[in-house]
């Protein structure tokens, strides 16, 4: 899909909904609709999308150079380095697209204060409400091109961690772990702007779901917890698997058996015309029935593609229907407060008639060290 449709279908959404714009900042959503790409910083850049007008951005002038032939119409308003003549570029774009008093959406969840008071300045009787559910309905569906580049950086990540696999040794520290795997991410191909920085968590610290990397040197009996992702054509890939260090508990092989069924389990539920909850429910079950229910204390899993964590949430009261396309991560998980934890991830799109799993990696149970 060229970025002048992925335009076009924002126009088409705003047609039909009570949004007479949306204004975007440097993240996802704009680099998906745009292709353009910079960063959050203390120089201010703001796209603005009225509908049926070519859209509009705001950047300093050394940003110049991105913005120059593009494929598509845009109207740039450039400012230069004195903050004191920011508000006039905003307020020059505002009265171009005719903004001001109008119904402006914005992301909440990127929107910074920043750009906010300038915009502001420029539309001084403007709405702002919200416009996630409309801008995130735009990258909800992926199309070929999409899978195929989180298919892609599935199999970064794959191959970078099975090449670290082999140095995994009692003594280690779960930093020494990150690090090298970080390197090999780089090394098999992952864009340097990854979806998150490696979660390495071994023994008790396996127990939090998002535990940092620390200085713990890896033990026998460990369940070792490895969360980690790599990034290709602007997407992403999302994957944890747990491994043993030498000889484990039988409580933790078992731990590690019900997850790996309850992982198997909402993948299979995962379907076209299946509400998300299903999903939740299929693995949430498994561990459940096994005793282990008030150990899985998180949702099953979360909407992937240019974010780390984006629609659909895989919860157990989303009703939202799965749909070709889709993309998501199935990843339950028991955690022993103070001892071990377990969990599975993989990533998984719809198709028209099931869902396609894009990781393989093994999932059973591995002894390292």
């Amino acid at each position: 899909m060229t970025h002048q449709s992925r335009l076009d279908k924002l126009n088409a959404s705003l047609r039909t909904g009570e949004l007479d714009s949306v204004i975007l900042n440097p993240g996802p959503t704009l680099k998906y609709l745009t292709g353009l790409d910079f960063h959050l910083m203390e120089r201010p850049v703001v796209l603005f999308y009225a509908k049926d007008q070519a859209p509009a951005i705001v950047i300093p002038e050394l940003e110049m150079q991105k913005v120059a032939n593009l494929p598509y119409k845009l109207q740039v308003f450039a400012y230069p380095e004195n903050p004191s003549e920011w508000d006039a570029a905003f307020r020059k774009a505002a009265q171009a697209l005719g903004l001001d008093g109008k119904r402006i959406g914005v992301e909440p969840r990127q929107l910074r204060l920043l750009e906010f008071r300038h915009v502001k300045s420029g539309a001084p009787e403007a709405d702002f409400p919200d416009a996630s559910d409309i801008l995130a309905q735009l990258r909800l569906r992926k199309d070929k091109s999409e899978v195929e580049a989180m298919r892609r950086a599935v199999q970064i990540a794959q191959s970078a961690l099975e090449a670290v696999l082999p140095s995994i040794k009692i003594g280690m520290t779960e930093k020494e772990l990150s690090a090298e795997l970080v390197m090999q991410l780089f090394k098999h191909g992952s864009e340097p702007e990854m979806p998150f920085a490696p979660i390495v968590s071994s023994g008790p610290n396996s127990a939090n779901p998002h535990a940092s990397p620390s200085d713990r040197k890896l033990q026998a009996g460990d369940l070792l917890v490895v969360d980690w992702g790599a990034a290709y054509g602007g997407y992403i890939s999302d994957l944890t698997r747990t491994f043993a260090v030498g000889e484990v508990d039988e409580e933790y092989k078992k731990i590690h058996q019900i997850v790996q069924e309850a992982n198997a389990a909402g993948r299979a539920a995962a379907k076209p015309g299946v509400p998300c909850a299903n999903v939740d429910k299929a693995a949430r079950d498994m561990i459940e029935k096994s005793g282990y229910g008030k150990y899985f204390t998180h949702r099953t899993g979360h909407g992937i593609g240019m974010e780390g964590h984006e629609d659909p949430y895989m919860r157990g009261d989303n009703m939202q229907l799965l749909e070709p396309g889709m993309a998501f991560t199935v990843e339950p998980g028991i955690y022993l407060p103070g001892r071990n934890g377990v969990r599975i991830e993989d990533n998984v799109v719809i198709t028209e008639t099931g869902a396609d799993v894009l990781s393989d990696m093994p999932r059973e149970i591995r002894v390292l060290g």
